[in-house]
């Protein structure tokens, strides 16, 4: 039987319906690509650093308050200008006994004394009351509601005096009443800021036929005048 070849019309069609149904197919291949989304691209995560605490700028680093010396006033008895002197030691120990021998008073600090001006717990100033010029003569004269004022740099701190006591260098109880973070309080945690300022009472004892005295001279019996921080100001410029 005699073998029938398709015309050459016939090969022409069939030929672009071909290039045309490859041509359909790559376009549909090519969109379906482009429709796909890329996956993301998951960035390193960069080294850790350490930990940071934000400084608080209106607590002053406690070491620069406790060692400024500060200078001390009490308007209602006419005390001005007193220089106080910071140290590391106790209340009336060698070291502050020389400082308030200076006619200045003495601030201690450390793991026995008190605080700075303006910080929570108890700023511990003594000084002499007869000797070296005494002067804390006239702190007997002062009040409840009387103002104390302290000055570390541009900084006022006024106290508001609230009470009075007696202190005893015979009796630990009483030394760690006067040197308690709370005056009076021993072991209580500060809330606020106090100031004790401190004075001998050797006239009082010796009224009482009282001479005793610890190996710096000091009689037995102190006179406290406690106070708690009111307001804080910035000083006025000098001149």
């Amino acid at each position: 039987m005699p073998l029938h070849f398709p015309s050459r019309a016939a090969s022409a069609v069939a030929a672009g319906a071909i290039v045309a149904l490859l041509a359909a197919c790559s376009t549909t291949q090519a969109a379906a690509g482009a429709a796909a989304p890329a996956p993301p691209t998951v960035a390193a995560a960069p080294a850790s650093a350490p930990a940071t605490t934000a400084a608080r700028p209106s607590e002053p680093p406690v070491a620069s308050v406790q060692t400024e010396v500060s200078v001390l006033s009490i308007p209602s008895v006419g005390i001005t200008g007193l220089r106080v002197m910071p140290y590391e030691g106790t209340t009336d120990d060698a070291p502050g006994t020389r400082i308030q021998d200076k006619g200045v008073a003495a601030s201690p600090y450390g793991k026995h004394g008190g605080v700075g001006p303006g910080q929570a717990g108890n700023f511990l100033v003594t000084a002499h009351r007869l000797s070296a010029g005494g002067p804390l003569r006239d702190l007997p004269a002062v009040v409840n509601g009387d103002s104390v004022l302290v000055t570390v740099g541009d900084v006022v701190y006024t106290y508001e005096i609230i009470a009075s006591r007696k202190t005893s260098f015979r009796s630990e109880r009483s030394l760690s009443e006067q040197r308690a973070a709370v005056p009076g309080k021993p072991g209580v945690p500060p809330t606020q800021a106090m100031i004790t300022i401190s004075t001998c009472a050797t006239p009082e004892d010796h009224a009482e036929g009282n001479f005793w005295s610890d190996a710096q001279g000091n009689p037995e019996h102190r006179i406290d005048k406690i106070g708690v921080l009111r307001k804080t100001t910035a000083a006025p410029p000098a001149g």
